[in-house]
């Protein structure tokens, strides 16, 4: 099974700087719970086993920080073996914002979209060591804002998560149908990942 990620995949995930919080970690693997069972997890943390950077399930804490590369190998995982796609990993992502302590955390300044855009570099700074989310620009009259994520690069896997963290967050404040679209991505050669929120 280690072979359903390459060494060199693992080296470079493995020698990113930084670390995520065991929210993270648990999220995702919260939702493989919901969607495929305890099984999906079991094939989750058989992987990590395999490839030499254990991580069991009950043991993760939430509030702990945990090397960047091992969420994703959990998302790689999740895409080669459950055969998760990018909608997948959005609907993961939804899953996230809900069941979040760091969403919930925050709930109090979330009386309005303005006040959640405001607050969301601290939101990252909160569950991840490295990257800066930026927001570039934001109109409540046109209900939309551009958010930016620079010095941070995982697996394509994790963008998609991020789209539907993010329409889920705002969806909790607007109480309608919000739609996010990842508009520049590293995978797709760009500096930086860039998100347009519409609400």
């Amino acid at each position: 099974m280690g072979e359903i990620i390459s060494k060199e995949e693992l080296n470079r995930l493995m020698e990113l700087s930084g670390e995520a919080r065991g929210i993270s970690l648990k999220g995702e693997l919260d939702f493989i719970l919901s969607d495929q069972g305890k099984d999906g997890v079991e094939k989750i943390e058989k992987l990590t086993s395999d490839l030499g950077h254990p991580i069991k399930y009950e043991k993760i804490k939430t509030m702990d920080f945990y090397p960047l590369g091992l969420e994703g190998i959990i998302l790689l995982g999740a895409r080669r073996i459950l055969g998760y796609n990018d909608e997948k990993f959005q609907e993961m992502g939804k899953f996230e914002s809900k069941t979040s302590i760091i969403v919930k955390l925050f709930m109090k300044y979330f009386y309005s979209v303005e006040k959640l855009i405001k607050k969301v570099s601290e939101m990252w700074g909160k569950s991840c060591t490295v990257g800066e989310f930026k927001i570039i620009e934001h109109s409540k009259e046109k209900s939309f804002a551009i958010l930016r994520l620079e010095k941070f690069e995982l697996v394509p896997g994790h963008c998609q998560n991020l789209r539907g963290y993010l329409s889920g967050v705002v969806q909790m404040v607007v109480g309608s149908s919000v739609v996010c679209e990842e508009t520049k991505c590293t995978f797709r050669g760009d500096e930086y990942h860039e998100f347009l929120v519409k609400w």
